[in-house]
C-alpha cells in the first residue's frame, strides 16, 4: 500500500481523549506513550514496558542506542513510584525493553518476560533473582495483581525478528533488541480485568475463553493493513474477551520525546486516520468505549464502564 506524505492530525479524535480522573478509584493507570502503562492499586504497582528514552529516528537508523537513566529516574520521581513490583515486557524490541531493566534496577522490581528480555536485563546488570522468565499461560502474582502471559504475535512487518541469545550490553544497534516471544498480558485484580495487548496482531483463538473489562489495544501499523485484517484483529481480541472499553496504544511517534504532546506516526510509517475510520464503526457496532490516552495524566480505566 502506498502511503501519502505528511502526518495525520489528532484533532478529529479529540472527543475520545481520556477523561479527567475523579474520586479515588481502586485501580489507577498512567500512560507513558507507545505501549507503556503503569497500573497501581495504592499498595502495589506493575509496569508494562516503561519506554521513556525514545531515541530519535536518525539515531535509531544509523547509530547506537542505550537507555537514558536520568530520564527513567525522572519518570519514577514524576509518577512517585515507590511500590513497583514488576516490569513486564510485551516483547523485546527496543521500544518495549530498552528501559525496562533500568526501572527494575532503580526500584527493585522484577523484570518479567521472555528469555530475550532476561538477556537484556543481564546486559545491564539486573540481578539474576530478579529476572523472571514466563511460559505461555503462566500466571504470576504481585500483591492483588495476577498476571497471565499469553503468547501472541508481533504486528505484520516485524523488522527485528529472532531472539536475544546473549546478554545485551548497550549502546548497540536498535536491531540487537530482537522480538523474542510476544505476549498479551491479562491482569486480574479485584477491581476488574485489564488486558495489555501491545502488538496489533493475535494468534487465532488465543483469547477464546478469556475475559477482560478493558483492553490497552495496540494499533500500530494497522493503517498499513487491510480492512479485513483489522476486523479480524478486533473480533479476536475485543469481541472474544467481551471488553467494554479499549484504550488505544502504540499509535504515537515514539521517535519524539515525552516532554512534548504525543503526535501520530508520519504517514509513510502508518496512518492513524485509516485505522480510526475502520475501528470506530466496529466499536459503535459492539457498544465499546474508545479512549485516546494522555501521557502522565492519571486515569481510572475501569470507571463508569457501560
Amino acid at each position: 500500500m502506498r502511503m501519502p506524505l505528511g502526518r495525520p492530525s489528532l484533532r478529529p479524535y479529540l472527543p475520545y481523549r481520556q477523561r479527567p480522573m475523579t474520586g479515588d478509584p481502586a485501580l489507577v493507570a498512567h500512560f507513558l506513550g507507545t505501549s507503556s502503562v503503569l497500573l497501581s492499586d495504592g499498595e502495589t504497582s506493575v509496569l508494562n514496558d516503561g519506554f521513556v528514552t525514545r531515541p530519535g529516528m536518525l539515531r535509531v537508523a544509523l547509530g547506537r542506542i542505550a537507555p537514558d537513566r536520568p530520564l527513567v529516574r525522572a519518570a519514577i520521581d514524576r509518577l512517585r513510584v515507590r511500590n513497583l513490583a514488576a516490569v513486564v515486557c510485551a516483547h523485546s524490541h527496543y521500544d518495549h525493553a530498552l528501559d525496562a531493566p533500568v526501572w527494575a534496577l532503580e526500584t527493585g522490581a522484577e523484570l518479567v518476560g521472555s528469555p530475550s528480555t532476561a538477556n537484556i536485563g543481564r546486559g545491564l546488570g539486573v540481578p539474576e533473582p530478579r529476572l523472571r522468565v514466563v511460559a505461555d499461560g503462566e500466571t504470576v502474582s504481585y500483591g492483588r495483581f495476577d498476571l497471565t502471559f499469553l503468547e501472541s504475535v508481533h504486528s505484520p512487518g516485524d523488522r527485528f525478528p529472532g531472539t536475544v541469545d546473549e546478554p545485551l550490553v548497550p549502546p548497540a544497534r536498535a536491531g540487537a533488541w530482537r522480538t523474542g516471544a510476544a505476549y498479551s498480558v491479562l491482569v486480574a485484580h479485584p477491581a476488574g480485568r485489564v488486558l495489555l495487548h501491545a502488538s496489533a496482531n493475535v494468534r487465532p483463538g488465543a483469547l477464546r475463553g478469556r475475559s477482560a473489562d478493558v483492553i490497552y489495544l495496540g494499533i500500530g501499523n494497522l493503517g498499513r493493513q487491510s480492512a479485513e485484517f483489522l476486523r479480524t484483529y478486533w473480533d479476536e481480541v475485543v469481541v472474544a474477551t467481551g471488553a467494554r472499553r479499549v484504550v488505544l496504544v502504540h499509535w504515537d511517534d515514539f521517535f519524539a520525546g515525552l516532554h512534548r504532546p504525543l503526535r501520530p506516526m508520519p504517514r509513510f510509517l502508518d496512518d492513524i486516520g485509516t485505522t480510526m475510520s475502520r475501528l470506530l464503526p466496529l466499536a459503535r457496532r459492539d457498544g465499546v468505549d474508545v479512549v485516546l490516552p494522555v501521557t502522565w495524566r492519571p486515569s481510572a480505566p475501569l470507571a463508569d464502564l457501560k
